[in-house]
């Protein structure tokens, strides 16, 4: 049984539609009751937040700028991955994968169109995982792919068979495109747009998920007895993707004199292969002044979202929950503000892929972070393992609750990420248009990242990269060429050949 609601909060309807299904027998087995009235503890609950292009321009990352003191005090509660990666940097895709367990060529997902079902029509998602096992699991939001921001408020590539109940929340910042500055004309999602909006944060599609799950969490405490199932609650924020929309509240922690844009550094991308270059129309040339415009939007939309993560996690606290209820905060993948020219997602390069992830587990110590490498697909095992659910077998990812305890162990030695290109490749007359894929894998210290289908010699028919993030953080010399690292280029590319063959 699902209920769908754009915009009212559940209040006195939602509870009435439940003790409507008690009364007449379909949602509750007495025997169920019955077992639960022992002496065995109760199973962990689990709250799944996941915010939208947000990358990690966050207080507890290190940046100056940013204030996310709600982020900043969950992270100080549990375990915060400093070297956490998604599995395909845009939002279709990167869901689909860390919901299934599956990596992005098996899912059959390698856009933001596309069903996961269609190749998987049986998989077990991670939610159907907990509903199999006696969980009530409930989605609010954003959680598989919405258009955003023309299918906010419907159900989107939303998949039915994960979710007792779902809630697709609608607030003012859907309503104002009229008032939207854009860089393209009549579009909000795929291109850079923005709005300092007269509002109230309640008012928001975020403020309103925020309001729609903390009532849900309110009114099963009030059916407590009658329906004791533990919950999977996953929550999916939409802020900070494009357009960025906040009250002016949210503006005025950015001056703009305090942001320092990033911009092109000359020569950057002359040993980068054209493959790997995900540029937008009108983004390359914009000015400094309309940098910090744009900047200081996505910092207030994050700001925006913290402040709902510090309510939904509030409630939490209010409502007795905290101390059986494992949280996850991820991001789906990063995002680009500048960097090598670019901005958004899609590429393969760290501020695309590299996303926050904190997990705050009560059976767990507070306050640790680690550098262990961590992919979003290793969720899935990880829930399971903490909650004492059985996973079924096809996930692929490693469970990190090693991490979790030892904050310096390690469960694997890179991670794999992969995308398409934007650039068309040359075809013959008569051929199909063909993709040009992008797989690449994280050490501790290196890069490599591979465009097309390798030659003879091992080198890509669109090109390769290898960076060195002790010595070239920003990513500003591609490796490929030096002979001082022809061991380490050999050594990643034998690595990334065994990762993509797990993941085919």
């Amino acid at each position: 049984m699902t209920i769908y609601s754009s915009k009212a909060p559940f209040g006195i309807g939602f509870l009435t539609f439940l003790l409507f299904l008690l009364s007449v027998g379909t949602l509750i087995d007495i025997d169920v009751v019955a077992a639960q009235e022992t002496d065995t503890p109760p199973r962990k609950n689990v709250l799944f937040i996941v915010t939208d292009d947000c990358n990690c321009d966050l207080g507890c990352l290190g940046h100056p700028l940013v204030k996310t003191p709600n982020i900043d005090a969950l992270a100080e509660r549990g375990t915060l991955f400093s070297k956490a990666y998604c599995q395909y940097p845009v939002c279709n895709p990167s869901r689909s994968s860390f919901m299934t367990g599956l990596y992005p060529d098996q899912t059959g997902v390698l856009s933001n169109q596309g069903d996961f079902r269609k190749a998987n029509p049986n998989v077990v998602t991670m939610s159907q995982m907990f509903r199999n096992q006696g969980y009530f699991a409930a989605r609010v939001g954003k959680i598989y792919h919405y258009g955003v921001p023309l299918q906010i408020g419907t159900d989107g590539e939303d998949d039915r068979a994960s979710w007792d109940l779902v809630v697709n929340p609608r607030g003012i910042d859907r309503e104002v495109h009229d008032q939207i500055h854009t860089l393209q004309e009549g579009q909000f999602g795929g291109t850079l747009s923005w709005l300092n909006l007269l509002s109230e944060p309640s008012q928001h599609t975020d403020g309103i998920a925020a309001a729609e799950a903390i009532s849900m969490l309110e009114q099963r405490q009030l059916l407590s007895g009658l329906d004791d199932r533990p919950f999977f609650m996953a929550v999916g924020f939409y802020r900070p993707h494009t357009p960025y929309v906040a009250p002016p509240e949210f503006f005025e922690n950015y001056p703009l004199e305090s942001i320092e844009p990033v911009m092109e550094v000359p020569g950057d991308r002359d040993d980068i292969p054209k493959a790997a270059l995900m540029d937008r129309p009108k983004q390359r040339e914009l000015t400094v002044e309309k940098r910090k415009e744009i900047i200081q939007a996505y910092y207030a939309s994050v700001s925006l979202m913290d402040q709902q993560v510090g309510k939904l996690v509030g409630a939490l606290d209010r409502l007795g929950l905290t101390k059986n209820t494992t949280i996850v905060f991820i991001s789906d993948h990063g995002y680009h503000l500048g960097q090598h020219g670019l901005w958004q997602k899609s590429d393969l390069f760290e501020g695309s892929c590299r996303v926050p992830v904190i997990i705050v587990d009560p059976s767990m110590k507070p306050a640790q972070t680690s550098q262990s490498l961590v992919g979003l697909i290793d969720l899935y095992p990880t829930l399971a393992e903490l909650t004492g659910v059985v996973p079924p077998e096809h996930i692929k990812g490693k469970s990190l609750v090693p991490v979790l305890k030892d904050p310096a162990a390690t469960v694997q030695d890179g991670v794999l990420s992969v995308t398409v290109s934007r650039m068309r490749q040359k075809l013959k007359k008569g051929e199909k248009k063909k993709r040009i894929m992008g797989y690449s894998v994280r050490t501790k210290s290196y890069r490599y990242t591979q465009w097309g289908r390798s030659n003879r010699g091992n080198e890509p028919e669109y090109g390769h990269e290898l960076y060195n993030y002790d010595s070239d953080p920003n990513e500003l010399t591609n490796l490929v060429d030096d002979p001082a690292h022809a061991a380490a280029l050999s050594q990643m590319q034998s690595q990334l050949k065994q990762l993509k063959e797990k993941a085919q």
